[in-house]
């Protein structure tokens, strides 16, 4: 198995400006910036893909479409990029569109716990942790299966998707440390890598601008924008 996937946070949204929580589809879109961040990214990859796939939130779907477009010459798949139902958000519920700070509150307390092993404790009115993985791991596997375990297939994927359910997903899979995934947010177009190995497990090979080992030892690397908007999504 010679790819991996590389699990990327969308571009900068006018919903992320806001400090809203933008988590029900289709969402805001890109800002100028976001669209820039994406075509960066793409520019910036070590190893191009051989395959873009995107979550069904606008600003996923747009990121995912300026990554596809500067790397046009060099990407094995020339069909286009690939959109999967499971891939949005956490969904908040009746915290939905508040930028607030007791609302952010609120659902970092609970995004804690989840990552305590709270799987089931649901945000208010919105979805439990058990729940998102049940909708996301399923297209991650699927992927999986179809792609990364073909002996003939060569190449990255890269998923675009959303930074809470990214952090959890990948703490999950792959067994990061809880700690860790709380305390080390994404910034817009950062990206969690994950690589197959033996027996279905995963091995997360790059969180961030961070590499293996990663336990609560770990400096929290954040970006001065990261730092500045305070968005518990990231």
């Amino acid at each position: 198995m010679s790819g991996r996937l590389v699990l990327v946070r969308h571009g900068q949204s006018h919903g992320n400006v806001a400090r809203r929580l933008d988590t029900r589809p289709p969402g805001a879109e890109l800002t100028d910036l976001g669209r820039e961040q994406a075509r960066t990214f793409a520019r910036e990859l070590t190893r191009p893909p051989a395959m873009v796939t995107h979550s069904i939130a606008t600003r996923a779907v747009q990121t995912a479409g300026h990554i596809y477009s500067e790397l046009s010459g060099v990407i094995r798949s020339q069909s286009g990029t690939l959109e999967f139902e499971g891939l949005h958000e956490v969904q908040v519920g009746h915290l939905e569109d508040r930028c607030d700070e007791a609302a952010h509150d609120e659902f970092n307390a609970i995004y804690q716990r989840w990552h305590g092993g709270e799987l089931d404790l649901a945000m208010p009115g919105g979805e439990s942790a058990q729940q998102v993985l049940d909708r996301y791991v399923p297209v991650l596997e699927q992927l999986r299966m179809r792609y990364l375990e073909d002996g003939s297939w060569h190449g990255d994927i890269v998923v675009v998707s959303h930074g809470a359910a990214i952090r959890l997903v990948a703490a999950v899979l792959a067994g990061v440390d809880s700690g860790f995934a709380v305390d080390h947010h994404l910034a817009n177009t950062e990206s969690v890598v994950l690589a197959p190995v033996t027996e279905g497990r995963w091995s997360c090979v790059q969180w961030g601008k961070l590499t293996p080992p990663f336990g609560p030892e770990a400096p929290v690397v954040t970006s001065p924008e990261a730092a500045q908007s305070a968005d518990p999504m990231g």
